[in-house]
């Protein structure tokens, strides 16, 4: 993020609770059977090639792709999440790095996943992090990207207990799909669900994009 205020809050308060989001959320793909459907997409999408996850928390979306057959690479901002992701899933890649300055050489995966990560971003850092995403896939390569649907910022200065200082931002699918549009990715389809009982009560949004 192009604040270190910002940027280094938002590393901070998932440093804090690194563990305590594995156990509560690590094996969230359980009962998200339309978040499968979608990353069995991306795979098929990706036909072998490389799949990078950006914002990859605790590793488990990587893992899981892994598992599938994926090589996978997981990028985090928060270098305890990245520690955790490679005790849990040893099998995987996994990278600090920031949505705008990622860790990667041009057109290097066959497609990504960005899956609740662009929620930290500044309204204006939306744009040159979809770039950022755009230069590290391959010509066609597609980019999953999902979200809180909504125009509420919310700040957490306590998450399970402990002290953080977060804002996550719900974000309209119009908004999106246009500046993905902006930045070089052509909009193939777009999906809207309500939350499942075991998640907060937002109603999810979820973009799929390819490059062009």
């Amino acid at each position: 993020m192009s604040d270190d205020g910002v940027h280094g809050r938002v590393r901070a308060s998932y440093d804090t609770v690194a563990e305590e989001y594995r156990k509560r959320i690590g094996g969230e793909l359980a009962f998200k059977v339309m978040d499968r459907a979608l990353l069995g997409v991306v795979l098929e999408e990706a036909a072998g090639g490389t799949v990078a996850d950006l914002g990859c928390g605790p590793g488990h979306i990587t893992g899981w792709l892994g598992e599938r057959g994926a090589t996978a690479v997981g990028v985090d901002l928060s270098p305890a999440m990245v520690a955790v992701a490679r005790r849990e899933h040893p099998g995987a890649e996994f990278r600090v790095g920031d949505l705008l300055a990622l860790p990667a050489a041009d057109g290097e995966f066959a497609a990504a996943v960005a899956l609740y990560s662009v929620i930290h971003l500044e309204p204006g850092e939306l744009r040159p992090a979809f770039e950022e995403m755009r230069r590290v896939l391959r010509p066609s390569g597609v980019l999953l990207v999902s979200f809180h649907r909504g125009t509420e910022v919310k700040t957490l200065d306590e998450w399970w207990g402990h002290r953080v200082d977060v804002d996550f931002r719900s974000l309209e699918p119009d908004t999106v799909a246009d500046l993905l549009t902006e930045a070089g990715f052509t909009v193939t389809a777009r999906l809207e669900r309500d939350p499942y009982p075991e998640e907060a009560p937002t109603r999810r949004g979820y973009l799929l994009a390819r490059r062009t």
